[in-house]
């Protein structure tokens, strides 16, 4: 698993929020019609995901279930030498989407008046998001893992 440091939370939570947003303004656009309304939501959305993911990342470090040895390094003692399970990822992509699921639809509702359209917009992000954050997080597995080695070398 990789180092429980701030700044990796917080650089987690910047890439995630760019992919994010693409995501939420792509979907809003599609549900409302209006640009001007899509690119509200996702600016908005910047602000409060930003917040919200660095809680959340900072609540799972906290969590052990789901982590297991790392079999590629030796002498596996430190927490920064386990890893994380597929399981793990998956449920922590549903933890998040649950989070900002309810964002969305929040601030979609205060942007555009239209819950319906809100509604149309968390929903289909529960599905979208899920996919992508967990690539987010096996990506960010696989480099932190890599950098950890190739220190060690």
């Amino acid at each position: 698993m990789q180092k429980d440091k701030n700044i990796i939370s917080i650089l987690k939570g910047v890439t995630w929020r760019i992919v994010g947003t693409i995501d939420t303004i792509t979907l809003s656009y599609i549900f409302t019609g209006s640009i001007g309304n899509s690119l509200k939501i996702g600016i908005s959305e910047v602000f409060t995901k930003i917040f919200l993911f660095y809680l959340h990342e900072r609540a799972w470090f906290k969590i052990d279930w789901g982590i297991i040895p790392n079999e590629n390094i030796p002498n596996n003692s430190n927490e920064e030498e386990r890893k994380e399970t597929h399981v793990r990822s998956l449920i922590k992509g549903i933890s998040w989407r649950i989070v900002g699921t309810m964002d969305t639809i929040i601030l979609a509702a205060l942007w555009t008046g239209d819950y319906s359209k809100a509604l149309k917009i968390g929903f289909t992000e529960v599905i979208t998001k899920v996919i992508l954050f967990y690539f987010h997080e096996r990506i960010w597995m696989h480099y932190t893992q890599k950098t950890k080695i190739a220190i060690e070398q």
